[in-house]
């Protein structure tokens, strides 16, 4: 097994869904309520595109989520994928487009699950581990 492929895949994965949320988020902000999609007068092409573009993201993600299953346990991979909550949420209160606020209660939970996802992933895999995978 090999754990390092497996976090590459994770991060991987972790970068795409995070750029998917983003992407979603902007471009529903500029299309129109859905109930005018069908009047292709209002849809603002660029933010279709990255509808678009993110939906692939979105399946690419999988794919990588998949692949980092194949090498890490489960638990360790989970931890991972938290990482997608704190990234999404530093990058649309730092971002200028998303018009999102930073608040201490916020980043606190980010810092903590920072510090959870140290905190299981610091530690080398154990044999038991290793076992468990499929």
């Amino acid at each position: 097994m090999s754990t390092r492929r497996g976090i590459f895949f994770a991060l991987a994965s972790v970068g795409l869904v995070s750029a998917a949320q983003l992407g979603m988020r902007w471009s529903m902000t500029r299309l129109p309520p859905p109930e005018q999609w069908l009047n292709l007068s209002h849809i603002d092409v660029a933010a279709l595109a990255v509808v678009f573009t993110a939906i692939v993201a979105y399946a690419l993600s999988m794919l990588c989520w998949l692949a980092a299953l194949r090498d890490l346990p489960l638990g360790r991979a989970y931890s991972l994928l938290s990482i997608s909550y704190a990234l999404v949420y530093l990058l649309a209160a730092s971002l200028p487009l998303f018009h999102e606020t930073f608040s201490l209660s916020r980043s606190l939970g980010v810092a903590l699950v920072m510090l959870g996802v140290i905190t299981i992933n610091s530690r080398p895999v154990s044999a038991p581990e290793l076992r468990s995978s499929p």
